[in-house]
């Protein structure tokens, strides 16, 4: 019964990972969205012409902080953009006592403040790993659509 506990948690607070992302990456706080992430992690995403973006693959916590910072700073997300991510259809499954893949839905939101419209759509797989007990997102594979 314990192991069955011990699943429930950490697949909470993997769950929990993937939302804070999500809410922080729409709030701007850089510091505390890369707090959730190892410290060799890859983000790989694809180009999207729709929100014209360009693809990128970024290796490491201070990549991926900057990555973020270029996207605020385009006012592609963060404080004053009217944009929100909405995340769903979460499954985890584990690998072993310390290593998780997840996969989830998004929608990426533009226009909330007045006629939010979708702008993009598409799926996370995530590679999470538990580090002195606890959980840090380690890869984030993006597709679009």
């Amino acid at each position: 019964m314990q192991f069955a506990v011990e699943r429930v948690a950490a697949e909470l607070e993997i769950r929990n990972i993937i939302a804070r992302l999500a809410q922080l990456a729409d709030s701007g706080d850089t510091d505390r969205y890369v707090s959730l992430l190892t410290d060799d992690v890859v983000w790989a995403m694809p180009a999207n012409p729709a929100i014209g973006l360009a693809g990128s693959e970024r290796q490491g916590r201070d990549e991926i902080a900057v990555g973020q910072r270029e996207r605020i700073d385009a006012g592609h997300q963060g404080p004053g953009s009217n944009t929100t991510h909405t995340i769903s259809t979460i499954s985890v499954h584990f690998e072993d006592d310390d290593d998780a893949t997840s996969h989830s839905s998004f929608v990426y939101w533009g226009n909330t403040a007045t006629a939010p419209v979708v702008r993009s759509m598409g799926r996370y797989v995530d590679t999470f790993r538990r580090i002195d007990g606890r959980w840090k997102l380690a890869q984030r594979v993006i597709t679009f659509g």
